[in-house]
Order: C-alpha cells, then structure tokens, then sequence
C-alpha cells in the first residue's frame, strides 16, 4: 500500500467516525448517525469533483444556474 493510498484511507476512516460521532450526538440515533456519516462523504465527493473543475476555470457558477431565455413568445 502507497503512502498516500495509507494516508487516504487514515483521513477517510477518520472523516467517516467524525461524522457519525457528531451526527449522533445532535441525532441520538445509531441508524440515523450512520447514514449521516456514509452519505455524507458520497455528496462531498461529487461538490469535490466540481469545484475541481471551477478551480481549472473549465466550470462557472453561471453554467449551474438554469438558463433564462428572452421574452417568453406570443
């Protein structure tokens, strides 16, 4: 196992416990806490991969908002 491969999978099993600690403490429920803490990461994962992409400038907040077109035709 790679160095990073290691320290990947040290921060996401660190990152899973975080969440479900405080999902838990505000919830009170097992059930509710780990699916808090396994969505979680999913949903960041994609936010993630386009901020990526607005970083490299090939994504604007303009390209996400729905288009608006002209007046509306008669």
């Amino acid at each position: 196992m790679t160095h990073d491969l290691a320290k990947t999978t040290s921060f996401l099993a660190l990152h899973l416990l975080v969440g479900f600690t405080v999902a838990f403490a505000v919830t009170g429920s097992v059930a509710m806490a780990g699916g808090i803490a396994l969505i979680e990461p999913c949903v960041n994962a994609v936010v993630f991969f386009f901020h990526e992409r607005a970083w490299r400038g090939e994504l604007s907040l303009a390209m996400l908002l729905p288009h608006r077109h002209g007046a509306a035709a008669a």
